[in-house]
């Protein structure tokens, strides 16, 4: 999870394609340049252990477009593939 905030950050579009389960990954993905991200709060994980074939990750990301605050709520479903953990899908929020 902190990976794929950090490539958000980053710009790096490549990396979240490349951390996302094929079965739901999209073909290309856009960034919008205009978010500047500021912080990530992780609320709550389930699963996702070295056991685990599946987890969970509930997390604030808080940033700024075009200078007004926002916030991302997500609780992202994620699938461990060989020594890999990919994103699913995710249920969002955004708010101010």
């Amino acid at each position: 999870m902190r990976s794929r905030y950090s490539a958000n950050v980053k710009g790096l579009a490549s990396y979240l394609l490349h951390t996302w389960h094929p079965a739901t990954r999209p073909p290309s993905l856009q960034l919008d340049e205009r978010i500047t991200w500021t912080g990530l709060e992780v609320l709550a994980a389930k699963d996702g252990g070295p056991e685990d074939r599946r987890g969970m990750v509930e997390f604030v990301a808080r940033y700024a477009r075009d200078g007004e605050p926002g916030s991302l709520h997500e609780i992202s479903r994620f699938r461990q593939q060989g020594d890999t953990w990919l994103y699913v899908r995710g249920r969002a929020r955004w708010g101010a």
